[in-house]
């Protein structure tokens, strides 16, 4: 039989009685306690000059913007009708159901908030947080594997899972692909150039990378996804997430070639 086992893991991780703590929400717990460290250290590394209250109130924004954002980002590209016909259902975040283009964007509207009420540099606070936002993307990834869930399209590879949602039909591992490239290349590539003092001071350059590298690689691992059940595929094949992924190139590119023409 091609293709192998999906390994059987509770989405789970806790079990308190009438109270579950799912593995989906710890990747995103994890994912922001990891980057506040970082940007901790980061902060002390190259005396950006940022206090431990700064970046603890920074950590708290950023957040809601993840939530807000996914959760609407959701309802509005992969929710369809239903969604807004019971709006009620934006609350029930333990059924899951986050957008990461819609994450970023929520974390951007979030970040733009706290820069203009601390008078702090919108595109500064960008660059850090688009350096550690990988490793959340990473952990997100790795939990919609847990969760037998987005799951690739269905191949011969020899490496192709029979995931128990997807049919036991041999598939890829999308959510891996996706969790290498947007989390683990993308994480060592920004904070290798991150350490051009060039690159830090030429605030923007990090976070127009950020997005150009991610909506490349979305666009990329998106032939190995299956699409969502409820859009299928668009014109000529296309995604949902590869329309979503391709204004962010564009904003991307605008914003690191305004930036290089000013420097």
């Amino acid at each position: 039989m091609i293709g192998l086992d999906y390994p059987q893991i509770s989405p789970v991780a806790l079990s308190l009685g009438v109270f579950d703590i799912r593995w989906y929400s710890l990747a995103y717990l994890a994912g922001i306690i990891a980057a506040w460290w970082l940007i901790i250290k980061n902060n002390a590394k190259y005396k950006l000059g940022y206090s431990k209250q700064n970046i603890e109130d920074l950590a708290f924004y950023v957040t809601l913007g993840i939530i807000i954002g996914g959760r609407l980002g959701y309802a509005l590209f992969y929710g369809g009708a239903e969604m807004w016909l019971k709006p009620w259902r934006l609350l029930e975040l333990w059924k899951g159901g986050m957008s990461f283009h819609g994450g970023i964007l929520g974390v951007i509207a979030a970040v733009w908030l706290y820069a203009h009420k601390f008078n702090f540099r919108f595109l500064a606070i960008t660059d850090l947080v688009a350096l550690y936002a990988p490793i959340g993307m990473f952990l997100g990834r790795i939990a919609n594997f847990v969760n037998d869930e987005l799951w690739g399209r269905v191949t011969d590879v020899p490496w192709a899972i029979r995931f128990p949602n997807g049919g036991f039909l041999p598939r890829h591992p999308s959510q891996l692909y996706e969790a290498f490239f947007e989390g683990i290349i993308l994480f060592i590539l920004l904070n290798w150039l991150w350490r051009y003092k060039k690159i830090r001071t030429n605030h923007g350059v990090t976070s127009a990378l950020f997005i150009i590298f991610y909506g490349t690689f979305r666009i990329l691992m998106e032939q190995f996804r299956e699409p969502d059940a409820q859009l299928g595929f668009f014109f000529g094949g296309v995604t949902m997430g590869q329309m979503l992924s391709v204004p962010f190139i564009v904003v991307g590119m605008v914003v690191l070639a305004l930036n290089l023409r000013k420097n």
